[in-house]
């Protein structure tokens, strides 16, 4: 059993949030990031039983920006 799971989190080009676990083939989205948090403990309690589920979830939040000059 591992004691976290890490999610990668980036603003969808569709508009949105998308979430991508590191490791594992769980992948969720949703229009704000609150309601991303929900998609995202669900995926998990969904993917791994109750006795392998990891105890965190950490989550890492990307965003691009560009600077033309």
């Amino acid at each position: 059993m591992e004691s976290e799971i890490i999610f990668y989190i980036e603003e969808s080009a569709e508009g949105g949030f998308e979430a991508k676990a590191l490791g594992h083939s769980i992948f969720t989205e949703a229009e704000t990031y609150e309601e991303l948090w929900q998609m995202i403990e669900n995926a998990v309690r969904c993917h791994f039983d109750e006795d392998n589920r990891p105890h965190l979830i950490r989550l890492y939040y990307v965003k691009e920006e560009v600077i033309a000059l």
